[in-house]
């Protein structure tokens, strides 16, 4: 379908990669892995043909349609829905050309609406809408009233609504949550062509991808299998090239020693010449090895008795009277690990204000440890850092009273040492400044660290390198994030943001994202046969999902009703298409003027059925999860 052939790409005279060969069949789906700044997402641009490469040749199946999301829809106007249907640029021509064509012309194009589907394109893209988060109202609002972020799910779903031969995506979850990331999942692994996904995100590289696409050392490898395959093969093949390589080095060294034993003595010149040609040939072995990751390390914050917070009837929010959230009731104790779930708009960064001190109750009361520092992390941080300062500059200005060199080591242990402090933040990467970050809201050595949406910039290894520190840590640790596999290395606890409050949630990560897909999902045991939950609260787990499953049963009724009745209004235009394009050839207007009428009845049949279908499935959707 799609091939490199020896590819090389500069960028401002510097080689990004060079020899980059590889093949992408059709429904071959590829995980695109690499560090920050190798040139994966150049290389999708390159696939896509908007850039040109300096070397090489990129061949395509004629007609291969492609589909790279664009970094953001731009605002105006027009709805989210309606630029999701405007993205299939056929369907939208054709209906356009269908308003004044006649005879066999209209017959051929109503045969083709019939064949994409497109009467059924506006419940398809609502769907996939909703399946993003971006509710009824908002599918109905303007562009420009969304933000970057939800106009970015925006481009996301016209993409998916394409379905194009091959589907590029370059980070497809960082602007999304946790409940749209695992509907993605889901989506991307019934998705029926091919495509290609750069992330960092290690649930969606194991759950998706048939093969992994390396990139490193200026090269491309191709490995079968998901993430954690590839992980493991790769991390063999480095042993395996390191051990061969010491082995050459140990004879390498063996041999110099002959050589410089004899090389001057007459009766062992000729060996020692020998010698010399066999150290010649033993080539090195070539080791594509990652830039490392720098260690991440957070100050040991000083001790504080239980609880470091307390909330009781809390009531917060952004205009008097008008609480985000209320009736909320937690504790947060020394070493806590909680991560907060619901959708975005249901609160959790203004609960994440709320422990930072950065929003005051209106109600009830917040309990603080004396002395509780909080390090609070929120990704608009990043943006506000100064150009033209420095790491140590801005970390400096918080830490007045402590030496140079103390400043200087407290950046070491974010990945700052030597003159890397020293360079401006504009030459930073993404990555850099979350890590400046960091060290910026862990100034204070804080009992309890926020961290809201930490990983968006960090590639695969970064991530590893946050986990590790924040297990090491002796603080308490609140994470908001879309990363499940970051969530289930990190937390202990959940809370649910959903409903106006947060509460504690009763289940794991495995019986949530149950939940936000629609089944009921199963228990995973560990690996000495017990079930990772103590049987009451399963038991309370059974009784309350049934009881969802009661509340819900009629309004999943409808909604299998209602698109029973579209597949039946579809089957009934694809007859009619068909004797209608009879009717046409042999120019039977009385024929054609009947079927006519029996197709528009058929249509309108249709677009009854699927108003049923979004009523019944908004109706479901406020029923609440089940």
């Amino acid at each position: 379908m799609l091939t490199l052939q020896n590819i090389a790409y500069r960028v401002d005279g510097r080689l990004l990669f060079e020899g980059v060969t590889t093949q992408i069949g059709a429904r071959q789906r590829l995980g695109l892995v690499g560090r920050n700044g190798c040139g994966k997402t150049t290389l999708l641009r390159l696939i896509a043909g908007r850039l040109e490469s300096d070397e090489g040749a990129i061949l395509r199946t004629r007609g291969l349609s492609m589909g790279l999301v664009d970094q953001e829809v731009p605002g105006g106007p027009e709805t989210p829905r309606a630029a999701v249907l405007a993205a299939h640029r056929e369907r939208a021509a054709l209906i356009a050309e269908a308003e004044g064509a006649e005879g066999a012309r209209r017959a051929e194009i109503e045969a083709r609406l019939t064949e994409i589907a497109a009467h059924a394109a506006p419940a398809r893209a609502a769907r996939l809408l909703a399946g993003l988060g971006i509710d009824e109202a908002m599918q109905q609002a303007p562009l420009a009233d969304l933000s970057g972020g939800w106009r970015m799910r925006v481009a996301l779903a016209a993409a998916l609504f394409v379905e194009p031969d091959l589907l590029l995506l370059d980070e497809p979850t960082n602007h999304l949550d946790l409940e749209a990331a695992a509907w993605l999942e889901a989506h991307l692994k019934r998705y029926p062509r091919a495509l290609v996904v750069v992330s960092h995100d290690r649930t969606l590289l194991d759950a998706v991808p048939d093969g992994i696409l390396h990139m490193a050392g200026r090269g491309l490898t191709h490995y079968s299998g998901n993430y954690t395959r590839f992980a493991k093969t790769h991390t063999e093949a480095l042993a395996t090239a390191s051990a061969q390589q010491s082995r050459i080095d140990a004879q390498r060294r063996h041999l110099q020693g002959f050589v410089d034993r004899f090389r001057y003595k007459a009766s062992k010149a000729r060996q020692a010449q020998s010698r010399l040609k066999a150290m010649a040939k033993l080539a090195d072995v070539p080791i594509v090895a990652d830039e490392r990751t720098p260690d991440l390390r957070f100050p040991e914050p000083a001790a504080l008795a239980p609880p470091l917070m307390s909330l009781a009837g809390v009531a917060v929010g952004y205009e008097p009277d008008r609480p985000v959230l209320r009736g909320v009731s937690l504790r947060i104790d020394p070493d806590e690990r909680v991560a907060l779930l619901g959708a975005n708009g249901n609160g959790k960064s203004t609960f994440a204000k709320l422990l930072a001190d950065m929003l005051r109750p209106e109600r009830g009361t917040v309990t603080r440890a004396p002395r509780l520092a909080v390090g609070y992390f929120a990704q608009h941080q990043i943006d506000t850092l100064e150009p033209e300062g420095t790491a140590f500059s801005h970390l400096a200005r918080l830490m007045p009273d402590a030496a140079p060199d103390r400043v200087r080591a407290r950046l070491g242990a974010f990945g700052f040492s030597g003159e890397k402090a020293d360079v401006a933040v504009s030459a930073l990467s993404g990555g850099e400044k979350a890590r400046l970050n960091l060290a910026l809201i862990s100034s204070r050595a804080p009992q309890l660290l926020v961290l809201d949406e930490p990983t968006n910039h960090l590639d695969i290894q970064s991530r590893h390198a946050l986990v590790e520190a924040l297990e090491a840590y002796d603080g308490a640790v609140v994470l908001i994030t879309h990363d499940m596999h970051l969530v289930q290395l990190v937390a202990d606890r959940l809370w649910l943001v959903q409903d106006g409050t947060v509460r504690a949630y009763d289940g794991d990560l495995a019986d949530y994202r149950a939940e936000i897909l629609g089944g009921e999902g199963s228990r995973r045991a560990d690996s000495d046969g017990r079930e990772s939950r103590p049987p009451p609260a399963r038991k309370a787990a059974r009784q309350a999902a049934a009881a969802v499953r009661a509340r819900q049963k009629p309004l999943k009724d409808a909604v299998a009703a209602a698109e029973q009745r579209i597949a039946h209004a579809q089957d009934a235009q694809r007859s009619l298409q068909a004797a209608l394009a009879s009717a046409a050839a042999d120019n039977d207007a009385a024929r054609i003027a009947a079927l006519g009428k029996e197709l528009a009845d058929a249509r309108r049949a249709e677009a009854a059925a699927e108003g049923d279908w979004l009523a019944a499935t908004e109706a479901l959707e406020r029923a609440g999860p089940g």
